[in-house]
């Protein structure tokens, strides 16, 4: 009687734990299985999906800096207040730095007021300025908000570029976010070279 092929021969349940390819390790096997493209699946990030959209992006306006330059007002008073009513009663706890610390506040919540700009031009009107100033069509453009001036004045700066493709002329204007005029501008003929790009 022939022995049995290496194939036939019975295996041990300790053999078995100890081999994958037997125990029918689910990780051996998925190694060898071949990618489908259903299992590949890109994603979006979170900002960049677009069914998440819930509408345009509202800039804040300078005017919420009246709040805080109130209230380093109404801080400033209390302090100053307080100084004067214990001024003539050497107290312990309130001295002259009450008073200096209600100017310094003064000082803040002045400075706050002055520089709380109503932002009356939104991104879309800057856009259709600065356009008109451009004089050429426009294509690719965008916006970004800045401050000027010791006083934070706003001011769109809209970058421009022409609608050809690839653009031709490029340039820069600023638009004063108060009032709407222009404040400067600068235009050239685009030296970026996009040829290896088409």
């Amino acid at each position: 009687m022939t022995p049995p092929a290496d194939d036939d021969q019975p295996v041990r349940d300790d053999e078995a734990a100890d081999d994958p390819a037997i125990a029918g390790d689910d990780d051996a096997g998925d190694e060898q299985k071949p990618v489908r493209d259903d299992d590949v699946v890109d994603e979006l990030p979170a900002d960049l999906d677009v069914t998440e959209f819930v509408g345009p992006y509202l800039f804040p306006n300078n005017s919420r800096r009246r709040v805080p330059g109130v209230i380093y007002l109404v801080l400033a008073a209390g302090c100053i207040g307080l100084w004067l009513i214990t001024r003539d009663q050497d107290p312990v706890l309130v001295n002259t730095g009450f008073l200096w610390a209600g100017a310094g506040l003064t000082f803040m919540g002045l400075y706050q007021l002055q520089g709380s700009w109503n932002l009356a031009v939104d991104e879309r009107d800057a856009l259709v300025v600065a356009t008109r100033e451009a004089g050429f069509p426009v294509g690719h453009a965008s916006a970004q908000l800045g401050w000027r001036g010791l006083r934070s004045r706003p001011t769109w700066r809209i970058l421009l570029y022409s609608h050809e493709s690839p653009p031709t002329q490029r340039g820069l204007v600023l638009v004063d976010g108060v009032d709407g005029g222009i404040v400067d501008h600068f235009f050239e003929a685009n030296p970026e070279d996009w040829a290896g790009l088409e």
